[in-house]
């Protein structure tokens, strides 16, 4: 199925989306279990893959060029309306999060967005630039990957939004609520990773 490519400057309908973040180095049905998830346990319309140009808490060596990690997350989304890969950062011009989800506020005022996160990266948010601006702009949910992810709980951004958690069992409306609220769902781990997929491809 060919989707009709992403507005940088703004589409007129109103909608629920997640935005899923990330290198996709490559993309894989993991990233793809994670979306449709999402989807479901969030009441989502459509979640779209952002495929970061680079992202700056990664080293450029071994990165591969963005139209090729571009067309690995558009071969997991293939045959699903509902999910969306784009690179729509590059036509943003932005670097960090923090200003993607400034400019796609702006850009979609008619869309409510959640941000989609691993709980494996909640460890080190704190890291993130202006990361509190993150959870302030729009609801974030925190997707657990694996047995780590039930001590990432205890990490610094979990302490600080503590108070503004929201029981999974409301997470369906997570879309709905003021920044900041978050919620942490625990999902079916998929054995799936980039870093085994890269090293396979080694020769």
């Amino acid at each position: 199925m060919t989707r009709p490519r992403l507005n940088p400057w703004g589409e007129p309908r109103r909608a629920r989306v997640g935005l899923l973040g990330g290198s996709f180095n490559p993309a894989h049905d993991g990233h793809r279990h994670i979306a449709l998830l999402a989807l479901r346990l969030l009441g989502l319309d459509e979640v779209w893959l952002l495929v970061s140009p680079q992202n700056p808490l990664k080293p450029v060596s071994g990165m591969a060029p963005l139209p090729e990690r571009l067309a690995s997350a558009e071969t997991v989304c293939a045959g699903h309306p509902r999910l969306r890969p784009t690179a729509i950062e590059t036509g943003l011009g932005t670097r960090y999060t923090a200003d993607t989800l400034e400019m796609l506020r702006q850009r979609f005022p008619r869309i409510r967005f959640v941000w989609l996160m691993g709980a494996d990266n909640l460890a080190g948010f704190h890291r993130w630039a202006r990361w509190e601006s993150i959870f302030q702009s729009v609801p974030v949910a925190i997707l657990a990957r694996g047995p780590y992810s039930a001590r990432n709980l205890g990490t610094r951004a979990a302490h600080r939004f503590a108070h503004h958690r929201l029981p999974s069992s409301r997470a369906r409306f997570l879309w709905q609520a003021q920044p900041p609220a978050w919620a942490f769902l625990h999902i079916r781990r998929h054995a799936a990773s980039s870093t085994a997929i890269r090293n396979r491809r080694q020769p």
